[in-house]
């Protein structure tokens, strides 16, 4: 199989698979453990807290692409490449993959975690390959379907990292329902997976199990924020179903 077709066909693979190889990450956060070097000292919590805000940061990129997301795109499918318009606008005007862009910030604040540098590294590196392969595929897709439209897009806009000068609004306003609905899950998976590696880190290098007060009351308000909206959703869809 020529080259060209080959890593559109691992992309495709990948593409199906992208919520679930993530974990095949696990090994190296073990390996890593023993090296953790920030669960102790005056800086401890403000380090803690700032991997937490940057992995947050890369939710929130993908909140924005779901509060301004156009009917027929960036939708949640696994098993095929679809999209029945082109997006360039908003998000899509900046970076041409926002929503591989949010998952690698967040993965990275969650690596950054441990403080192991060559933890950092490796997961940005196959995190980066990872998504490449993916996007790869996604272009295919969108240049066959859109033919120069998307040519004379992507020629102008970034792959992955953003030029916010061309920042281009389309008429519509922003939706927060939109974004917190698709993304609320993703503020109680970053939480829990860092307060798994809190508590990993202390019984790993201190023996014992401990769970700070602070990421106690963090987890408490993730799991609230994610029963309310899981909620509030399932409410507003049975009473849409009742009114149908």
């Amino acid at each position: 199989m020529p080259l060209v077709e080959e890593m559109e066909a691992s992309g495709g693979w990948l593409f199906r698979w992208r919520s679930y190889l993530p974990l095949l990450t696990l090994p190296f956060y073990v390996l890593a453990l023993p090296h953790a070097t920030f669960f102790s000292g005056e800086a401890v919590l403000t380090w803690k807290l700032f991997c937490l805000a940057v992995a947050f940061l890369g939710l929130l990129a993908r909140g924005i692409v779901a509060g301004y997301k156009l009917p027929g795109t960036s939708g949640r499918n696994t098993r095929s490449q679809a999209a029945d318009n082109l997006n360039t606008t908003e998000m899509y005007s900046i970076v041409r993959h926002p929503l591989y862009l949010g998952n690698l910030v967040i993965w990275l604040g969650v690596s950054m975690f441990l403080g192991v540098w060559w933890l950092v590294v490796i997961n940005t590196l196959v995190f980066y390959i990872y998504y490449e392969r993916i996007a790869f595929t996604e272009e295919a897709f969108l240049r066959r379907k859109f033919g120069g439209t998307y040519v004379e897009w992507a020629s102008r806009t970034p792959a992955y990292l953003p030029r916010f000068s061309q920042w281009t609004a389309r008429e519509g306003a922003f939706s927060i329902r939109k974004a917190i609905t698709s993304e609320y899950h993703g503020v109680l998976a970053i939480t829990a997976i860092i307060c798994v590696l809190e508590i990993a880190g202390h019984a790993y290098l201190n023996g014992a199990f401990r769970f700070d007060p602070v990421w106690r009351w963090v987890l408490l308000c993730s799991v609230t924020f994610y029963l309310c909206v899981r909620f509030l959703t399932k409410a507003a869809k049975r009473r849409r179903v009742n009114t149908a």
